[in-house]
């Protein structure tokens, strides 16, 4: 296999959720695979420093503000992307919203401020930027382990995510003839400024090491590489997959 098939010049990608922690790496990855990109988060202010670094990297880069928990502004996102690229290629849904609470303490606003975040909004991004890849394309969507396994105090999250798991296959499977594939990773626990709530808590951090084989918790730089590789005719017969990103925590449970 050349390495040319991993190579994204002159593609154009589309982030959401990109301001910081996983969604930045993807981003700057793309970019450093030679991908143009836009960025996407609700304060577009605070992509500054993303399109900085893409552009860094060579490639074109803008910045777009959206909430994706409006269904109706999600069209609109992608044609000011395609406005700016000149095209859509590459999808990743990686805006994402996560609080703990017990489960008898959930309330419909936060229910629906997950799920809308998690699942409604990756759905109704894939659905606009589908109907406008004119030569098919790339959705990658974010999971999480909590699409595999349980988590107590994560109800409303797990949810979500398992439900984007099974948008995923279905999006994979009705798609393919369009020539758009649609895949998904799933990090395990990196530490981010979502996630951080859990990592101050040095017992739950000590305890969570002993059950990763790696003994480390993920960097920002073990994401990107899986979103290039789905994103890129490396993948060309690949799709419906999730590709866990968790230094083999899943494998050993």
């Amino acid at each position: 296999m050349s390495l040319r098939q991993f190579d994204l010049t002159g593609r154009k990608a589309i982030v959401t959720g990109a301001s910081r922690g996983i969604g930045q790496a993807i981003a700057i990855g793309l970019a450093e695979a030679g991908a143009d990109v836009v960025v996407t988060a609700r304060d577009v202010q605070s992509l500054t420093d993303t399109v900085a670094a893409v552009e860094a990297a060579g490639r074109k880069a803008a910045a777009v503000a959206l909430d994706v928990r409006e269904a109706s502004t999600c069209a609109l996102a992608v044609d000011r992307a395609i406005e700016a690229l000149g095209g859509v290629d590459i999808l990743v849904n990686n805006a994402g919203y996560e609080e703990i609470r017990p489960s008898l303490d959930v309330d419909e606003a936060l229910w629906d401020r997950i799920v809308d975040t998690n699942l409604k909004g990756a759905f109704f991004m894939a659905q606009a930027a589908a109907r406008r890849m004119e030569k098919g394309g790339a959705i990658v969507n974010l999971c999480s382990l909590t699409s595999y396994v349980g988590v107590p105090t994560a109800a409303p999250y797990g949810s979500s995510k398992s439900g984007l798991m099974g948008m995923t296959h279905a999006l994979a499977a009705e798609w393919a003839g369009l020539g758009i594939r649609v895949n998904a990773i799933a990090p395990g626990y990196f530490r981010t400024a979502m996630t951080d709530v859990f990592y101050e808590n040095e017992d739950w951090a000590a305890s969570m090491l002993q059950k990763i084989p790696q003994r480390r918790f993920g960097a920002m730089e073990d994401v990107a590489g899986s979103v290039i590789f789905l994103a890129s005719d490396a993948s060309r017969y690949v799709t419906g997959v999730c590709i866990p990103i968790d230094g083999g925590y899943l494998a050993s449970i």
